[in-house]
């Protein structure tokens, strides 16, 4: 290590497995921005179920051991790379993606992966924009094409992506349905955009659903738990409905005769699928959002560094999100 380089805590993960993996490490060298690289003070970032999925080591995508996780930080800009105009020292930002890792007090960044956060957001809330957001609108807008008039139904809608979902939803003049499994989380639900909350835990709900939405269905579902309800989300579409897949934990049986007569589709997101271009624009919409003010993260359950293997464990484990995981740097 060179002499003189400055030192900073950080998560590091030298195998795959369990959240005993993630380690805590007090003599890590603060990265130095090249080129169109920026590094970011953090002050949250966000805990994410894909966080977890990599850490596993199942994840199509394998980081280089030993390697720092955390995507989506928030925090002050520290230095920046020659190449870098749009940031100096001392703006309030937020990421999409990270070089070197967000669960850290210091994290690089690319310079295309940065937005400026509105003073009226908190550090907490910036942390729980990058994926949520980008993910819901690209689930919502680009893959479903959804449009004003049309109905929506965000299946597990309290977690981070599922308020995003609403929230944007609304904005864009959809009828929006929304599940969670908790009263709170229902509470939570309507409080961001949904015309209507179902308890995804009562037997009956997928009934009270049709009944809500009538004959016709519902034209787009956003959907965090393939595995459990895709067999039901293709009943509940209507002819050329949509369902699109965001999260999924495992393998389901569905009758493909079920897509047939109502020729509808299913459609899986993956966020990183996102061209440079496309991220530019699903920036210029949410940044409209925050100045608006309809983009409000919802904060949920919020973890000190040393806390990041219960967060791992509760992301997974708890029964029913309300808001967004983020750990705290600060």
């Amino acid at each position: 290590m060179a002499t003189g380089q400055k030192l900073m805590r950080a998560i590091r993960v030298f195998e795959f497995g369990g959240p005993e993996v993630l380690k805590l490490q007090s003599n890590v060298a603060i990265p130095i921005p090249k080129d169109h690289q920026v590094l970011i003070k953090v002050q949250a970032c966000g805990v994410n179920p894909v966080d977890t999925y990599i850490r596993s080591g199942t994840y199509s995508r394998k980081p280089l051991l030993p390697y720092t996780p955390g995507l989506d930080v928030a925090g002050i800009i520290e230095a920046v790379g020659e190449s870098v105009s749009a940031f100096k020292k001392g703006d309030r930002v937020f990421t999409t993606s990270t070089i070197s890792g967000g669960y850290a007090e210091y994290a690089l960044a690319a310079d295309h992966t940065v937005y400026t956060l509105p003073e009226k957001l908190d550090f907490k809330q910036g942390a729980a924009i990058g994926i949520p957001y980008f993910t819901a609108y690209r689930a919502l807008l680009h893959s479903a094409r959804g449009k004003a008039g049309e109905s929506v139904l965000v299946h597990g809608a309290s977690g981070g992506v599922g308020i995003a979902a609403c929230q944007i939803a609304r904005a864009y003049g959809l009828k929006v349905l929304g599940t969670a499994g908790t009263e709170e989380g229902q509470k939570i639900v309507l409080q961001n955009g949904a015309h209507e909350v179902f308890n995804h835990k009562e037997a009956n709900y997928i009934d009270k659903i049709k009944k809500s939405v009538g004959e016709k269905g519902v034209d787009v579902i956003i959907e965090m738990l393939a595995n459990v309800n895709l067999s039901n989300d293709l009943n509940l579409l209507s002819h050329g409905g949509r369902v699109i897949v965001v999260g999924s934990r495992g393998p389901i049986e569905i009758n493909p005769r079920d897509t047939m007569a109502k020729e509808s589709s299913i459609i899986g997101v993956a966020l990183y699928s996102s061209t440079k271009e496309e991220f530019q624009q699903f920036a210029a919409a949410l940044q409209a959002g925050m100045e608006i003010g309809w983009l409000r993260p919802v904060i949920g359950p919020q973890y000190p560094l040393e806390k990041v293997a219960q967060a791992h464990e509760d992301i997974i484990h708890s029964s029913g999100a309300t808001g967004k995981m983020i750990l705290l740097l600060k």
